[in-house]
């Protein structure tokens, strides 16, 4: 079980998109789950993310400032 950093819902792993920030500072989805990095989980819906952007939930849990470029482009893959 992870929880969705947008609405802080708990569900099964494979219901939840994984994002993650990796040693280069790169934040990107990832779809197979197990790529190298640190991860949060979102639900599978644009109101998550819009919820997770707004409260910088995923600024927290990065640890770095995340710049709207990045923001758009997980818009897009969801």
């Amino acid at each position: 079980m992870r929880t969705c950093i947008g609405c802080r819902e708990q569900k099964p792993k494979k219901e939840l998109i994984r994002v993650v920030k990796n040693k280069e500072e790169e934040i990107f989805i990832d779809l197979s789950g197990k790529a190298n990095g640190r991860g949060a989980y979102l639900c599978k819906s644009k109101d998550c993310l819009e919820k997770a952007i707004k409260s910088k939930a995923l600024n927290r849990a990065f640890s770095t400032e995340i710049d709207e470029e990045t923001y758009e482009k997980l818009k897009e893959s969801i």
